[in-house]
């Protein structure tokens, strides 16, 4: 994972005012802010800091590691074994939402799995094509309709597929684009009343597809989803590029996997731990 410029930042302005007088603090939330941390994450850290009075930089990121540590959690999406998994797969077009399914079709494939993919985001004729690319160059298999389609027939019948063949999980890509909430819930509404009477409810899952290269927006974004569909987890696209890290604090939802190149293999369980190392650094 590559290294952050906030890190270094933090170290920088602590060897320029080791006094902690108000510029000081000035200078560290606005630091914050210009990482995308928000400006509520940016006061609670810099009245830690007053607290505290740290005397040496090392004392300064272990005050910051320990407040971003609080506020980002990790997600273990581990399906079910021999048992059917629906993770419902959502985000707004163009964040690499079906790339992420080839992804996890190819992740999960190879850790022996029995996958499928469901085809439900039918408003985009794009969508459909492009998530039959990714089941033909990853071997697996696909359940789709015609553009227009109604989505929630399409997850049933994913659902009626996998169970006859003793399929174990179905990566469902839904739609992108819906204009607001409400529209969202009454979508997503109506698949998880076909999804409920049909798999328990503990082997579902609604995954968000972030770019984390958007900072604001991504938390915006996710805000808007978690608030209609309350979230299990997220995926973070762009993870090479690291530019808007500060923004997984402001998320509050836990992180399952990290995209970091164009290829299927480019695509990593996320690791609080390491996540913190390199946005602070050692």
């Amino acid at each position: 994972m590559g290294k952050f410029g906030f890190g270094a930042k933090l170290k920088n302005l602590f060897g320029l005012n080791k006094t902690l007088d108000e510029s000081f603090f000035e200078d560290l939330e606005d630091t914050l802010i210009e990482g995308d941390f928000g400006a509520k994450n940016a006061m609670e850290i810099s009245d830690l800091v007053r607290e505290n009075k740290p005397k040496t930089e090392d004392e300064l990121t272990e005050l910051v590691k320990t407040t971003i540590s609080e506020k980002i959690s990790s997600a273990d999406l581990t399906p079910i074994k021999g048992e059917l998994n629906v993770y419902l797969v959502l985000g707004v077009n163009g964040v690499g939402k079906t790339t992420s399914i080839g992804k996890m079709a190819k992740y999960y494939s190879k850790k022996g799995y029995s996958v499928i993919m469901a085809a439900a985001d039918t408003f985009r004729a794009a969508a459909i094509e492009q998530l039959e690319m990714h089941a033909e160059r990853t071997g697996t298999r696909i359940v789709h309709q015609e553009t227009g389609s109604d989505p929630g027939a399409v997850v049933y019948d994913a659902i009626t597929s996998a169970l006859a063949k003793g399929d174990e999980l179905i990566l469902c890509d839904t739609a992108g684009r819906m204009h607001n909430k409400e529209n969202l819930m009454k979508e997503l509404q109506k698949i998880n009343k076909i999804i409920g009477a049909r798999v328990k409810p503990e082997n579902v899952r609604k995954i968000l597809v972030l770019d984390a290269t958007t900072g604001q927006n991504a938390v915006s974004q996710a805000r808007l989803f978690n608030e209609a569909v309350k979230l299990d987890a997220v995926i973070l696209t762009k993870y090479d590029s690291q530019s808007k890290a500060g923004a997984l604090t402001q998320i509050g939802i836990p992180v399952a996997f990290v995209g970091t190149g164009e290829h299927y293999e480019d695509f990593e369980v996320f690791d609080k731990e390491e996540y913190i190392k390199a946005l602070i650094g050692k």
